[in-house]
C-alpha cells in the first residue's frame, strides 16, 4: 500500500474511534459501540495484516505479525477497545515515524533540492534555455547572478563569486575567473561566467555526491546487522514466550499484552536512524562518509597517517630559486617548463607557472614522455634526452651528482625547499628549488586531533628528508618518513597498523590511492571532482580544509554515541513495560502507546545529529616542552 492510502485508512479509523467514544459518553446502544470498535480494528488493521501476510509467506517473523496475532486474540476474547486502540496506535506510530525519518533524511533531501533544473547554452551562436540533463559535453554554458551551475566545467570567460556549499560545505563564496573549475550544484552569488561543459548529467560531481550519500544511507553498520540478526531470533522467541505465558498463567489478555510490548521496533530502528542522520550531517558539511560501517570504524580511529603535499601543505608550491650549472638560468627554466607541460604533478605545474610569470614562451613540445612514479619525468626535447626529478631518478639513469651540485641541493633542502634536478643523459644542468607552505590551520588541526584521542600521528612524503623534517617538526608529528614512492607509502601504512591501533590514512586521493586503500579508514581531502578519490576513499572531504577532518571524527563519535543511547532507550523501555505487564500495571493499549512513543523518542534523539556542529578550538601549548617542534624531535629519533 502507498503511504497516502495508509494515511487515509488511519484517518478513517480515527473517526470511527471518535464515534465510538461519543457513543460511550452519551451511553448510546452498546451494540453500536462494539460495532464501531470492531470496524475500527479491522479498518486500521488492514495495512498491518497485509504486511504480516507478506512476511509470513516469506517465512519471516515481523513486528506486524506479532501485532496481528495480538489484535485477532483481543477480538476473540472481546477486548474491542484494546484491539481498536492497538491497530490505530500502530498506524499512527508508523505515521509519526515516517514524518520524523523524513527529518533525519532532510540533509539528502535538501541536497537533491539544490540540483539545477535548467541551463542556458549557446549553440551555433543561438542562446537557449534547456533542461540541465540535456546539456552535452563541450557545450558553452552561460551562468548569471543567482543561477545554479548545471555542469562541471572550465571557465573560459567572465568572473564571479560562487557559493560552493553544496559541494564543499563551505559557506564562504569562492572567486572564479578564466581557467578555474566550477561544479554542478554551485550557485553564482554575483558576476557572469561562460563555461565549457566537461562533465554533464550523472557524471557531474554533484550527482556523484547525491549517489554516494544515497548508497551510504542504505549501507549498514555492524551494530545494525547484529540487531537485525538478533531480531530474527528474538521475534519468534517472543511468540513462543507469549504462548508459555498463556499456558502458565491461563490469562490470554496478559499473553497478548506481553506479545505486543516485547516487539523490538525501537531496537531495530535505533542504529539505522542514527547512521542516516549522521551521514546526512556530513553531506551537508562537505563530508562524504560511505556507510554505517565506515562511520563506526571512523569513531574507533586512534592513529593517523598524513601525506604531506596537498594535505598538510597547501598543495600550491612555488618556485623559490633557479640555479643553473654551465647554462643560462632562463634557458634552464624554459627547458624544464616545456618538458613539464605534459605533467600533472604539482611540482611540474609550479615550474610551468614560474616560466609563464617570467614571460617565457613555451614553443617546443616534448616527445617520448616517460613518467617515473615517485622519481620524475623523462622526455625528448628538440631531439635531446632530458630528465627532471629527484636523486632517485638520477641514480637510476646513472647520472652522477657533482660535489658543487650536491652541496647546493642540500643547502636548499635544509632551508625547506624541494630540489628538482634537471639533467641530460650525462650531467646535472641545474636545480629548481620549490617550496610549499604549511596550511594555515594545520597546526591547530593536529592539536585538535590529539585532544580527541588520536595518539599517534605519522607523516609520509616523497619529498627529501630535510624538508620533511622541517614540516613534521613544525606540526608536531610523532613520526616522519621521507623519500617514499607511492607503493612505499602503502607499505608504511600497513606497518603502522595493528598493535592496538585503528589507523586512518589522509591524502589527496590521487597519488595516495594505494595508501588510502590500505588503511582501516581511507580519507581523501580537498578533491572536488576527482573520481579516484570518491572510489578509493572511505571518507571524502570535499573542501580543501583540515577543519573538516576534525568535524568528521567528532561527528562519527557523536553518531556512535547516539546509536548507543537509542539502544539503551529501546531496551530500557521494553524492560520497564514487561515489568509493568507482569505486575498487571500495563494493559494492551497503554503498552502499545508507550512502545510507539519509545520508537518516536529514538528517532527524535537521532534527529539531533542533523544539526550537530562540533566546536573547533585551539589550545596554545602551556610551555616550551609542549611545543610541537620539541615533541616531534623527541619521537622522530625513536622512529
Amino acid at each position: 500500500m502507498k503511504a497516502k492510502q495508509v494515511n487515509r485508512i488511519m484517518y478513517a479509523a480515527g473517526i470511527l474511534i471518535l464515534a465510538a467514544l461519543a457513543t460511550y459518553l452519551f451511553k448510546w446502544n452498546s451494540l453500536l459501540l462494539d460495532a464501531l470498535l470492531i470496524t475500527a480494528s479491522i479498518v486500521a488493521g488492514i495495512p498491518t495484516f497485509l504486511k504480516a501476510w507478506k512476511a509470513s509467506r516469506l517465512k519471516m517473523f515481523s513486528i506486524e505479525l506479532l501485532v496481528t496475532i495480538a489484535v485477532i486474540g483481543a477480538l476473540i476474547i472481546g477486548e474491542y477497545v484494546e484491539s481498536a486502540a492497538v491497530t490505530f496506535l500502530f498506524l499512527f506510530g508508523a505515521f509519526l515515524e515516517g514524518r520524523s525519518l523524513e527529518k533525519a533524511r532532510a540533509s539528502l533531501k535538501s541536497l537533491m533540492e539544490m540540483a539545477p533544473l535548467e541551463a542556458t547554452v549557446i549553440r551555433d551562436g543561438i542562446r537557449s534555455i534547456i533542461m540541465a540533463e540535456e546539456v552535452v559535453e563541450n557545450d558553452l554554458v552561460v551562468i548569471q547572478t543567482g543561477e545554479k551551475i548545471p555542469i562541471d566545467g572550465r571557465v573560459i570567460s567572465g568572473s564571479a563569486s560562487v557559493n560552493e556549499a553544496a559541494i564543499t560545505g563551505e559557506s564562504v563564496p569562492a572567486s572564479k575567473a578564466k581557467d578555474d573549475q566550477v561544479f554542478s550544484g554551485s550557485i553564482l552569488d554575483s558576476g557572469y561566467l561562460e563555461v565549457i561543459a566537461e562533465n554533464v548529467g550523472e557524471d557531474t560531481t554533484f550527482s556523484k555526491i547525491i549517489e554516494l550519500v544515497e548508497e551510504a544511507q542504505e549501507g549498514k553498520a555492524k551494530t545494525q546487522r547484529f540487531l537485525e540478526k538478533f531480531a530474527t531470533i528474538y521475534t519468534p522467541g517472543i511468540l513462543v514466550l507469549s504462548v508459555l505465558v498463556a499456558i502458565i498463567t491461563r490469562d490470554v489478555h496478559l499473553a497478548l499484552t506481553f506479545l505486543v510490548i516485547a516487539c523490538p521496533g525501537a531496537l531495530v530502528i535505533s542504529a539505522p536512524v542514527s547512521i542516516v542522520a549522521g551521514i546526512g550531517n556530513g553531506a551537508r558539511n562537505g563530508i562524504l562518509i560511505k556507510g554505517g560501517e565506515v562511520m563506526e570504524n571512523l569513531a574507533k580511529i586512534n592513529a593517523m597517517v598524513f601525506d604531506k603535499t596537498g594535505t598538510l601543505t597547501r598543495g600550491r608550491p612555488e618556485v623559490t630559486a633557479v640555479k643553473a650549472f654551465g647554462i643560462d638560468e632562463k634557458e634552464l627554466l624554459l627547458m624544464a617548463a616545456e618538458a613539464e607541460v605534459v605533467s600533472e604533478h604539482h611540482l611540474g605545474r609550479a615550474i610551468v607557472k614560474e616560466a609563464e610569470r617570467e614571460g617565457l614562451k613555451l614553443l617546443n613540445k616534448p616527445t617520448e614522455v616517460n613518467v617515473l612514479k615517485g622519481r620524475g619525468i623523462e622526455v625528448n626535447l628538440n631531439g635531446k634526452p632530458l630528465y627532471i626529478g629527484n636523486r632517485k631518478g638520477l641514480f637510476q639513469n646513472g647520472i652522477l651528482i657533482e660535489v658543487e651540485v650536491e652541496s647546493y641541493a642540500t643547502e636548499q633542502e635544509k632551508a625547506g625547499n624541494t630540489a628538482v634536478f634537471i639533467a641530460d643523459d650525462k650531467k646535472v644542468m641545474g636545480i629548481i628549488s620549490i617550496a610549499d607552505m604549511i596550511r594555515d590551520r594545520a597546526k591547530n588541526t593536529i592539536h585538535q586531533l590529539k585532544s580527541i584521542g588520536i595518539e599517534h600521528l605519522v607523516m609520509l612524503t616523497g619529498d627529501n628528508k630535510h624538508t620533511a623534517n622541517i614540516v613534521g617538526e613544525q606540526l608536531g608529528m610523532d613520526c616522519i618518513f621521507a623519500e617514499l614512492l607511492p607503493e612505499d607509502k602503502a607499505l608504511k601504512v600497513k606497518s603502522c597498523m595493528g598493535k592496538g591501533r585503528k589507523l586512518a590514512m589522509v591524502g589527496d586521493g590521487v597519488n595516495d590511492a594505494p595508501a588510502i586503500a590500505s588503511a582501516d579508514v581511507g580519507i581523501a581531502m580537498g578533491v572536488a571532482g576527482t573520481d579516484i578519490a570518491m572510489e578509493t576513499a572511505d571518507v571524502v572531504l570535499m573542501a580543501d580544509n583540515l577543519d573538516k577532518l576534525v568535524h568528521a571524527l567528532k561527528l562519527s563519535k557523536a553518531t556512535v554515541r547516539n546509536m548507543k543511547q537509542n539502544m539503551f532507550i529501546a531496551v530500557g523501555t521494553v524492560a520497564l513495560l514487561l515489568a509493568g505487564v507482569l505486575t498487571k500495571n500495563v494493559n494492551l493499549a497503554s503498552g502499545m502507546l508507550i512502545h510507539e512513543l519509545s520508537v518516536l523518542l529514538v528517532i527524535l534523539n537521532a534527529i539531533r545529529l542533523v544539526r550537530f556542529k562540533p566546536s573547533i578550538r585551539f589550545k596554545q601549548p602551556a610551555n616550551l616542552m609542549e611545543e610541537p617542534a620539541y615533541v616531534a624531535r623527541k619521537y622522530v629519533r625513536e622512529c
